[in-house]
């Protein structure tokens, strides 16, 4: 007589993913069509630097339009550190905990850099040139979470993906972000001048530091 051993089948819940992969499309159509022409020159922003001489006010950091992007942005870049730790085996893809962990902790992360920006740019007297410069950075990095999006999908719901592909999207959106930011200084060179003491410090501070000290825990607790 064959016996027959009953084994339960194990399957990973991803509807939570699927569930912020839709809202964040559902965001993105919501955003387009509200902000048409806005979006456009958006989308445009890596062959042309029309989007960055229109919206370059200050006032365009807290709008709608920022706001609803923005938390695209979240959500993309919460997603594509979770897929690139599960590709090097230090997390798994479906864990929904770890996620919301780190989602928790980008919020918290870029809004307390914010406030702080706010706070050494009022008492160095750049709080123009900081406001600014945080919204082309906020720019830029929209543009790259909204890029990495379709990306995050495919690293998600397929397995045999090579672990060279994150390693070639980290280098990618570091390559951009140096671009990036070497546009923000030479568009804002002549404030720069001015205040150049000021702007080291905040350099050094803000835009240096915290990703020195990060990179150092994360390799000091791998070791």
């Amino acid at each position: 007589m064959i016996e027959h051993l009953l084994h339960p089948r194990i399957t990973e819940n991803k509807d939570w993913a699927t569930l912020l992969f839709v809202l964040s499309f559902a965001i993105i159509a919501i955003t387009k069509s509200v902000f048409e022409n806005r979006f456009g020159d958006f989308a445009n922003l890596i062959f042309s630097n029309k989007y960055t001489k229109i919206y370059r006010d200050s006032s365009h950091l807290k709008s709608g339009f920022t706001v609803s992007l923005f938390l695209v942005q979240v959500i993309s870049f919460a997603f594509f550190i979770q897929l690139s730790l599960s590709q090097f085996g230090y997390a798994t893809k479906t864990d929904w905990i770890l996620y919301i962990q780190i989602i928790t902790f980008l919020i918290f992360f870029i809004l307390s850099k914010y406030l702080i920006e706010k706070i050494i740019g009022t008492a160095f007297d750049i709080e123009e040139f900081v406001e600014q410069f945080n919204l082309q950075k906020v720019t830029y990095r929209t543009y790259i979470g909204l890029f990495i999006l379709p990306i995050n999908i495919i690293l998600f719901y397929y397995d045999t993906i090579s672990r060279n592909i994150p390693l070639f999207i980290i280098y990618t959106v570091l390559t951009i972000s140096i671009i990036a930011y070497s546009i923000s200084i030479k568009n804002y060179q002549n404030l720069i001048l001015g205040k150049l003491f000021y702007f080291i410090l905040y350099l050094c501070a803000l835009e240096i530091a915290p990703y020195y000290f990060m990179y150092y825990w994360l390799t000091k607790g791998s070791a």
